[in-house]
């Protein structure tokens, strides 16, 4: 019977699963988060607010400052945080490693878009992730705009979803980082923006700036042949052993 079900479901695109927190991502996410005493989190790319809605219903219930760069997400962003005391939205703004002004590309279903150019090889795996429109939007380092933010908050984790842009938004947060107890990165497997950071060097590049990888969670599977594409990377500060 429960395997009749489970293939009904499945049919619909709807999966029943018995829930495990182990298995959870956001149960997960917030075991380590708990685990380091976070207050505040930095949410960097938050489009509509997708990733503070989660956090919240996993239960966070420290600080969240939004930044998101695109017109539209931004509304969205703003009209979803409104009556959350402890969710900050940023005006609207690019982070990056300089203070100025840039041009995004916007894509079709909005999560894509991207101050790179998109590769062929994600139009490709999403078609609904083309670029439609430019932008023009101000561009800051988080050690530039994160300051107005930030008070006395013990604990911070920042969350970047920039569409192969993180690498960047690390350079312009060197100080920031100092202070900062753990990041949570999406990353390709292989090309889809052109200049983005691949996940190896960016695990060896954070490795020399003392984060150690916690935990990887599956982001984007390409449906034609099931490979995966892109992953959240969880990093903490490594901890000095005593």
């Amino acid at each position: 019977m429960k395997r009749l079900v489970r293939k009904a479901l499945r049919r619909v695109g709807w999966e029943l699963a018995r829930f495990r927190p182990e298995s959870c991502e956001w149960a997960q996410l917030m075991c380590m988060l708990s685990a380091h005493g976070v207050d505040t989190v930095l949410d960097v790319g938050a489009n509509t607010g997708q990733y503070a809605k989660n956090l919240r219903d996993a239960g966070f219930k420290g600080r969240i400052v939004s930044f998101e760069p695109t017109s539209g997400a931004h509304s969205q962003l703003c009209r979803v945080a409104r009556n959350d005391p402890l969710w900050t939205v940023a005006e609207r703004t690019a982070i990056g490693d300089w203070d100025g002004q840039t041009q995004i590309h916007v894509a079709n279903n909005s999560v894509s878009s991207s101050l790179l150019p998109m590769l062929a090889s994600l139009r490709a795996a999403a078609p609904e992730s083309g670029f439609v429109a430019t932008e023009a939007v101000p561009v800051a380092r988080l050690d530039s705009v994160a300051v107005r933010f930030l008070k006395d908050d013990k604990s911070t984790f920042i969350k970047i979803d920039v569409q192969g842009f993180e690498k960047k938004v690390l350079e312009g947060a060197s100080n920031l980082l100092k202070r900062t107890v753990g990041l949570q990165l999406e990353l390709s497997l292989t090309p889809l923006y052109e200049g983005e950071m691949l996940f190896q060097p960016m695990l060896e590049y954070l490795r020399t700036i003392d984060f150690e990888l916690w935990a990887l969670i599956p982001v984007f599977v390409d449906r034609r042949n099931g490979r995966l594409l892109q992953v959240d990377a969880v990093f903490f500060r490594r901890r000095v052993e005593e």
